[in-house]
């Protein structure tokens, strides 16, 4: 039962994940896209301190001060895993979101969730090797991204290559996640990174933009939603159901939110695509659960 309640609280991750593409090409025609991603982020870190201050009321959680060589040793790693983190995913949004100017929120969304695909293959820079079935999947993700964004005149546009180097930059944050929030507190660690990702956004804003407090106000509404919604509450509702759902498990089920980005973005800014595109959407949503079997598949040699 609580798997099934797990799997559902991913499941509604992936929703509110995949309909924030349609906030984000909404707010594009409000602010720009440095000043989009300042609010959002800063304001998403926010709307994390009660959530943090709960789960520390609750659980405890590395408040214990009875080591204090520890307690700095913590810190130390909070502080550079969330630099990290927070240089990473700053550099994947601000791509992201200059992308969607270009693109539509669907392909966005499809191109975005590559990452998964990527975070095995950067595996090969630690000597790790690679399964059969990933390499069908990377495979299956080039031939997909081929007809998705690339058309009969061997002509790419702009946007889906600035979203596919963000995309770059989203598997960087995703294994430097993986490296650092087994040491440290998971909530403390999103809201380091959404604060270094905020500032690095803010100084972008003031030195390449013009933002103003009316064109804020003109886009509170797509701001609010992917602050709220996408930080506050798919985060949140990420770490409860990644408790009690296998990784290879939780993977996939978060990855369709590539299906809802496309599928919100045909009902809300009435998006279409060519038999072409559908064909590589198709494709390259098959190598994103390709390239999770093969973890799943690993996950039962080590359990057995």
């Amino acid at each position: 039962m609580k798997n099934i309640k797990g799997e559902l609280l991913l499941f509604l991750t992936a929703i509110i994940w995949g309909t924030s593409f349609v906030s984000q090409k909404l707010g594009m025609n409000y602010v720009e896209p440095f000043t989009f991603g300042a609010a959002r982020f800063l304001l998403g870190a926010l709307i994390l301190i009660p959530v943090i201050l709960y789960f520390d009321n609750k659980n405890n959680e590395y408040n214990n001060d009875s080591n204090d060589k520890n307690n700095k040793f913590l810190k130390k790693d909070l502080f550079v895993g969330g630099t990290i983190c927070g240089v990473s995913l700053f550099f994947g949004a601000s791509l992201q979101q200059i992308g969607m100017i270009y693109t539509t929120a669907g392909k966005a969304g499809f191109i975005t969730a590559l990452y998964i695909v990527l975070v095995p293959l950067f595996g090969l820079l630690t000597n790790k090797k690679i399964n059969k079935l990933t390499w069908i999947g990377v495979a299956l993700a080039t031939i997909g991204l081929y007809f998705l964004c690339v058309n009969e005149n061997f002509t790419i546009q702009k946007g889906d290559v600035i979203v596919l180097a963000g995309t770059l930059f989203w598997a960087i944050q995703i294994i430097a996640v993986d490296s650092y929030a087994s040491k440290v507190s998971s909530l403390k660690l999103s809201f380091l990174q959404f604060m270094v990702a905020g500032f690095l956004s803010l100084i972008c804003a003031f030195l390449f933009e013009t933002p103003n407090l009316k064109t804020l106000v003109d886009c509170a509404g797509p701001i609010l939603y992917t602050a709220i919604m996408v930080v506050g509450v798919a985060y949140t509702l990420q770490i409860l159901g990644q408790k009690t759902t296998p990784p290879a498990i939780a993977s996939i089920i978060m990855s369709m939110e590539s299906l809802f980005a496309a599928i919100s973005g045909a009902i809300f800014l009435n998006e279409v695509m060519n038999l072409r595109e559908y064909f590589g959407c198709i494709l390259m949503f098959a190598a994103v659960i390709i390239t999770q079997l093969k973890t799943e598949e690993n996950h039962s040699l080590k359990e057995s």
